[in-house]
């Protein structure tokens, strides 16, 4: 499998780069990095501005079809992929668990999608998904249909319940993200990062 950061994102809401944001001294984007690279042999990072990530050891590659969001962010992740499967998760979290992740990666035989679904909805930014997907994300892709999820009814979905994440991140932290000066001041306040 392999680990694909989606670092695409224009920060508008935060008016900086999110993914050099510091939390506990480090940035997010390199804590995001050591974190796949623990995990996974090959880690991609889709990103439109290149330039800025050179200093990272990892593949660097651009969207294959811009201005297409997150969604195409997957697309070109499942694209570049040398394996038949990829984690895929925001540049914005800070506080993934790899164990967790390992868990994920268990589940994945059989099925096309993994997602995390807590009380709140699914997480379809910090989940798996295999090559399968790419011709139902290329059709929602071409109809300009960006909301991820729609594709699910069309492939195999193992959805991670609350009580399975419970053991792993009691307070569900691994999906906090970070898009606001004010979450990045909860953030700080919470975890003191």
């Amino acid at each position: 499998m392999t680990g694909v950061i989606l670092a695409g994102g224009k920060s508008e809401r935060m008016g900086r780069n999110k993914a050099f944001l510091e939390i506990d001294g480090q940035r997010m984007i390199d804590r995001t990095v050591a974190t796949f690279k623990k995990i996974f042999d090959e880690v991609i990072l889709v990103t439109n501005t290149p330039t800025e990530y050179f200093h990272l050891a990892i593949q660097i590659v651009t969207d294959l079809i811009p201005k297409k969001g997150s969604l195409g962010g997957i697309f070109t992740g499942l694209f570049y992929s040398s394996s038949q499967y990829i984690f895929v998760a925001a540049c914005d979290m800070p506080f993934l668990n790899d164990g967790f992740i390992d868990y994920m990666v268990s589940q994945s035989n059989d099925f096309d999608v993994v997602v995390p679904h807590p009380v709140d909805g699914l997480q379809p930014l910090h989940a798996i998904y295999s090559k399968r997907c790419s011709r139902h994300i290329e059709t929602l892709i071409a109809s300009n249909d960006l909301k991820i999820a729609r594709f699910y009814s069309n492939v195999r979905v193992r959805e991670i319940t609350p009580s399975e994440m419970l053991s792993f991140d009691p307070e569900q932290a691994m999906f906090f993200n970070i898009n606001t000066p004010e979450q990045l001041a909860e953030c700080r306040k919470r975890h003191s990062c």
